[in-house]
C-alpha cells in the first residue's frame, strides 16, 4: 500500500489542508487529517494538516502500513474512537512517536463508504482529559460525520486524484515489457531481448496487471495503449 500526500503533489488544491484547518477551528480540536482509497489499486490518498515533521517521519517509517486508526476505520461502518485501540500494540507504536510531535493519542476516525467502492478515513485529534473528550465528541459528532462525507466526495471528484487514477504509475521496465508484448513477442523473446528471465518478465507483467487493474495480460495492454502509456504496434 502506497502513501500518497495529495497537497504536495504537483499542481494540487491547497484549499483541502485549509478546509482541515478550519474544521480543527470549528469543532475546536487540533488536527484533521483524510485518508482515501478509490476502489482502483491500493494507494491511501490523503490530506492532513499536521506538522511537517511528523508527516516526513509518518512516511519515512511507513506508518501508513500499521496504522490501526486507518485499519480499523476501514474494516468499519462506525466512527472509530482511538480509545478502543490504546491496548493494540501497533497503535501504541505509531502514537509514541506522535507524542514526540506534540501529536496526542486521543481521536476519533469516521469512516464514508462511496457507491463505487471506495473509501475514505476522516481522522481528527484533541489533546485533553476523557471527560472533555467525551464532551466534544458528543456536541459534534454528528457534524463531522457530515464534513467526513463533503471531503472524500470532493476529493473523489477532485483533479488531483482523478490523475493519480488515470495514469497507475508504471515503471520504465513495467511499459517496456507491454510494448513488447504488444508488438508480438512471447515472454521469452522479451526476456532475451532485454537480457533478463522470462520469470522476472512474469513478475513485471503481474505487477503491471495490479496497476491497471486488468485481469489478462491483454486486459493490461489494451487499457495501457488507452491511456497512452505504450503504442500499438
Amino acid at each position: 500500500m502506497d502513501l500518497i500526500d495529495l497537497s504536495m503533489a504537483r499542481g494540487s488544491n491547497e484549499d483541502y489542508t485549509r478546509f482541515l484547518d478550519q474544521v480543527c477551528e470549528r469543532f475546536e480540536l487540533d488536527y484533521a487529517a483524510y485518508a482515501g482509497q478509490s476502489g482502483i489499486g491500493d494507494a491511501v490518498h490523503g490530506y492532513v494538516n499536521y506538522p511537517d515533521e511528523w508527516k516526513l517521519h509518518y512516511a519515512r517509517k511507513g506508518f501508513h502500513r500499521i496504522d490501526p486508526t486507518l485499519h480499523e476505520a476501514g474494516r468499519s461502518i462506525a466512527p472509530v474512537d482511538w480509545q478502543r485501540l490504546e491496548r493494540n500494540e501497533r497503535f501504541q507504536s505509531v502514537f509514541r512517536n506522535a507524542r514526540e510531535f506534540g501529536i496526542s493519542d486521543r481521536g476519533l476516525t469516521i469512516p464514508v463508504r462511496g457507491p463505487y467502492g471506495d473509501i475514505g478515513m476522516f481522522s481528527v485529534t484533541r489533546d485533553c482529559k476523557v471527560d472533555e473528550w467525551a464532551r466534544l465528541k458528543k456536541r459534534f459528532l454528528s457534524e463531522l460525520q457530515s464534513v467526513a462525507v463533503h471531503i472524500h466526495d470532493n476529493v473523489m471528484q477532485s483533479d488531483s486524484l482523478v490523475q493519480l487514477l488515470r495514469y497507475p504509475a508504471l515503471s520504465t521496465r513495467e511499459l517496456e515489457i507491454l510494448q513488447w508484448i504488444a508488438a508480438g513477442k512471447s515472454q521469452q523473446d522479451v526476456g532475451d531481448i532485454l537480457s533478463i528471465s522470462h520469470r522476472t518478465v512474469e513478475v513485471h507483467l503481474r505487477s503491471s496487471r495490479e496497476k491497471l487493474c486488468a485481469l489478462t495480460t491483454s486486459q493490461a495492454i489494451g487499457r495501457a495503449i488507452g491511456l497512452g502509456l505504450i503504442f500499438p504496434a
